[in-house]
């Protein structure tokens, strides 16, 4: 075969395709960050379930001593779970996509590697994750302490859908913004580190001073532990939790760091 000057030949990958071709690239990331994350032993798999259950046990003896029940509900572990785990999976899959670039810089090399699908591999992985979790610790409690509880599952994917939403379209930017701006970094940590006190992990939204309430209102961590929590509580309705606020706010901060990343990615890798 006659080859033009300066014209490489790439071979196309049987079962070829763009779709095809990004499943396996995905594939492989998500199994390089399983392997480095969680290890070839059953430690690391075992410690992201007990991580929030360690978390969730504080909680509840701690506050447990000072209210006789918590401010939803009779059970503290229940109130607690479906506050903590919510935001830690929020909290979590913001942080893992925000160093995607930095965690898999070298395979950008790689023609069939884009940063999609770095950002879609640690999605895909920790959203997972996340959510094994959750069912896992939510089924535990309802066995422990033998409780009848039955759950509105469309009000909880609601929930927790838009939660993985906002974790994403946050990592996606600050993938940018701590890429670009390595002070950002540090300034992010310092400045989100109120979130876990204003999320409403310990308090109901409706339980606190209307000019408090003005204020968080504006927090979207508030609003999907809320319709997380209306999944789980029948009784409780939090008419104030705002799809529409999380949905907005999550798809201007997603477009903008795609748009941000589709246009500078390249010159970040050679920073």
């Amino acid at each position: 075969m006659l080859r033009r000057p300066g014209l490489r030949l790439v071979p196309r990958r049987p079962g070829g395709g763009l779709l095809v071709q990004t499943w396996r690239s995905v594939s492989a990331l998500m199994l390089r960050e399983i392997s480095t994350t969680y290890g070839n032993s059953a430690g690391g798999y075992l410690w992201a379930l007990l991580d929030p259950i360690l978390g969730i046990g504080l909680l509840t003896l701690v506050f447990s001593q000072f209210f006789a029940v918590p401010a939803l509900g009779t059970n503290f572990p229940l109130f607690y779970a479906t506050g903590y785990l919510p935001f830690m999976m929020f909290n979590d899959i913001a942080n893992k996509m925000a160093v995607s670039l930095r965690y898999s810089g070298p395979f950008l090399s790689y023609p069939a590697v884009t940063f999609f699908d770095v950002l879609f591999a640690r999605l895909l992985l920790n959203a997972g994750v996340h959510l094994v979790v959750f069912a896992i610790v939510l089924i535990s409690i309802v066995l422990i302490y033998d409780m009848p509880l039955v759950i509105d599952i469309a009000r909880l994917a609601e929930g927790l859908g838009l939660t993985v939403l906002l974790g994403a379209s946050v990592g996606v930017l600050n993938c940018y913004l701590m890429t670009r701006f390595p002070l950002w970094e540090r300034t992010w940590q310092i400045i989100t580190r109120p979130l876990f006190m204003i999320s409403g992990i310990f308090f109901l939204w409706e339980t606190m001073p209307p000019e408090t309430r003005d204020v968080l209102w504006y927090n979207p961590i508030v609003h999907v532990v809320a319709m997380t929590r209306q999944g789980v509580y029948l009784t409780y309705d939090a008419t104030f939790a705002s799809p529409l606020l999380v949905t907005s706010l999550s798809l201007v901060m997603l477009v903008t760091g795609l748009f941000l990343l589709l246009r500078h990615y390249r010159d970040l890798m050679e920073r």
